[in-house]
């Protein structure tokens, strides 16, 4: 028994020293996992041993791959590309050194497989290995209680002997099970371990708690990141010109690939969407990683590419999860709606973050960076199925101590986010900006600023000239930013007389109060945007739940009126989507003025107007299939400034 003991140390220092582990893959589709073995580069990656272990049952009912065939499973297996080893049966002692030596076996074909590529080159078709491992469920326990088999089948999967207190014979089956396992022979009279078993252990970093990829910090080197001033667009003017604000974001990863290619600690993680999100300038230099045949006509693919591209969330963010927490970099970018395809793995990570940050053995890690693109306001042409921005809500649940939401509303306000999130570290980021031509509406300097500040009145958009407004226009999100905007401009050419304060918030997580987030502003700061008691109409990018929650306490909380995501979408055009939920320009014009009493004698025959031009939209797209051209060109202009007023 020494004996093997001391072979599976040896076999664990040599795994942890070229393998890297998966973390747990039961939120993967197991196809899924099999699956990355076409991404392993045997020259410069390390390699996973997939053990596939079988054993028959889950929490009520038998599995469907334990009720299957092995020759079944073996040919399944094989088929994505491995070389299948095979364990089976139910005595521990033959199993043990059953299973030690297909390890070996294992371990070996691996290292030759590593070594012919280091040598020779990469070439394609590499079969790794694999194990099915059939075991019966609940091996050693109790194989009977009260009648009712136990080892071997579905009963073993939970508290297989209850009652232990109150029902002898249960206490008995207990101890009997307990004292099978001989452990007198494993410590002495006080509990310890006796020294010739603890000296089988691996020592210092070979132990598997205290193995530094096991505890990414200790291994993290920070990214050379570039300046991301250099990639900022020029905005002389507010919301003048159009420009897609990710790729921006785009060129400046292309440039943190090619500073940090020496130590090659940052990847891109992207589920066949890098291009269409506008993160294309990143194959100037680099490529899609894939081991697989290469075709012509193929576009930017190489095994030794930093791009990962399949069309599973769940992979690419699992993978982006272990690359983190075994001290790299990266960012997972992926449409808006599909994010909700892993928002569970999300939140398991945000709790490991939050549970790891109480360890001080732990070193803290770069932070899960989650950029949505394709948002829900303009996925318009994909339809329903692409609209929804339920991930805010899920990062909301999360504390305060790691979660991070961020909805930056042109390109430089992206830019100076993303380079804080690539900088910070034991967080969940999550960034929302849309792809599609967008008005930009600050300079670098105002938008450096705008973003350290969480939340600013936007001067220039409002007519209180620093007084008490009648009412304030609210906005988070690229999206709500125009409509809040162009509807402040309407009040203001149509209803002078309103007094309108515009405020943009780019972290979400200003809103709450300080006692429940580090990002929290005080009261005073709140009043001093929001004001103490005047109406609040906010466009809001999510669903308008989450603002009230953030509110919630705040001075005449109920005084905020929330306009967002009402989930009314369809394949429609880009302003009938704020249309059909209720946040366009005119619904903000409707609400401000129902809510402004100060002059509420001048607002029904401009209320009207705005029904009128809603009606006329509705008409207009029906009869045109593309919005009307006061909406689809407008632009904000002089004639919206105020006398004095400069930008």
């Amino acid at each position: 028994s020494c004996v093997l003991v001391r072979r599976w140390r040896s076999l664990l220092e040599k795994r942890q020293h070229r393998m890297s582990l998966s973390r747990s893959r039961h939120t993967f589709g197991f196809h899924q996992v099999l699956s990355e073995e076409d991404i392993l580069n045997p020259v410069r990656d390390g390699a996973v041993l997939p053990i596939l272990h079988l054993n028959g049952y889950k929490i009520s009912g038998p599995t469907v791959f334990g009720r299957e065939e092995d020759t079944d499973m073996q040919k399944f297996i094989e088929s994505h590309g491995y070389d299948v080893h095979s364990v089976e049966g139910d005595d521990p002692m033959t199993m043990h050194r059953a299973f030690a030596s297909t390890l070996e076996t294992c371990y070996t074909k691996i290292r030759a497989l590593q070594e012919d590529a280091r040598i020779h080159g990469f070439t394609s078709g590499a079969r790794w290995p694999a194990i099915i491992l059939r075991t019966p469920k609940g091996w050693t326990g109790p194989k009977e209680v009260d009648g009712l088999a136990i080892e071997g089948t579905f009963r073993a999967h939970q508290v297989p002997v209850t009652e232990v207190r109150e029902n002898p014979a249960h206490l008995n089956i207990l101890e009997q099970w307990m004292r099978s396992y001989h452990p007198e022979n494993l410590f002495d009279e006080q509990g310890r371990l006796f020294p010739e078993l603890a000296a089988l252990a691996p020592q210092g970093d070979r132990r598997m708690g205290a193995n530094p990829h096991a505890n990414g910090g200790k291994l993290l080197v920070d990214l050379d990141l570039p300046a991301f001033t250099k990639y900022a667009i020029d905005v002389p003017k507010p919301a003048t010109e159009l420009h897609e604000s990710t790729r921006q974001f785009g060129k400046m990863m292309r440039d943190i690939f090619t500073r940090n290619a020496q130590q090659q600690n940052f990847r891109l993680f992207c589920p066949d969407e890098t291009n269409s999100n506008r993160l294309g300038n990143v194959f100037e230099v680099e490529n899609r990683c894939s081991t697989g045949k290469v075709f012509a006509g193929d576009d930017h693919l190489s095994p030794d590419g930093r791009v990962m591209e399949v069309l599973s969330e769940h992979l690419c963010q699992g993978w982006l999860e272990g690359y983190l927490l075994t001290g790299r970099h990266g960012v997972f970018a992926t449409y808006e709606a599909f994010a909700m395809v892993s928002d569970s793995m999300t939140i398991q990570h945000a709790k490991w973050l939050q549970v790891g940050n109480t360890l001080s053995w732990r070193a803290p890690v770069a932070s899960l960076n989650i950029l949505l693109t394709s948002t829900c306001w303009r996925n318009d042409h994909n339809g329903f199925s692409h609209q929804g921005p339920g991930l805010i809500d899920v990062v909301l649940s999360s504390k305060g101590t790691v979660a991070r939401i961020y909805l930056p509303p042109d390109a430089n306000c992206l830019l100076s986010v993303a380079d804080h999130c690539l900088r910070s570290r034991d967080y969940v980021n999550l960034m929302i900006i849309d792809k599609q031509p967008q008005l930009q509406w600050l300079n670098m300097e105002d938008a450096i600023a705008h973003c350290g500040r969480g939340l600013s009145t936007w001067q220039w958009a409002s007519n209180d000239q620093n007084e008490e407004p009648d009412v304030v226009l609210a906005c988070a999100g690229d999206i709500p930013t125009l409509e809040t905007v162009a509807a402040a401009c309407w009040l203001r050419r149509h209803l002078p007389e309103l007094k309108v304060r515009v405020v943009n918030v780019v972290d979400l997580m200003k809103l709450y109060p300080s006692y429940l987030h580090p990002h929290g502003m005080d009261n005073a700061t709140f009043v001093e945007h929001f004001t103490a008691d005047k109406p609040v109409v906010f466009a809001f990018h999510g669903y308008p739940r989450a603002v009230h929650e953030l509110v919630h306490g705040r001075p005449n909380a109920q005084r905020f009126h929330v306009r967002g995501f009402h989930a009314e979408g369809t394949t429609t055009t880009p302003f009938d989507m704020v249309v059909l939920n209720g946040m366009s320009r005119y619904h903000l014009c409707i609400e401000a003025m129902r809510r402004a009493t100060r002059v509420r004698t001048l607002t029904p025959a401009r209320i009207a107007e705005c029904n009128d031009l809603l009606n006329k939209h509705h008409d207009y797209i029906r009869a045109h299939f593309e919005d009307m051209p006061e909406v689809r060109d407008w632009v904000w202009t002089d004639e919206a400034k105020l006398p004095g007023q400069v930008f």
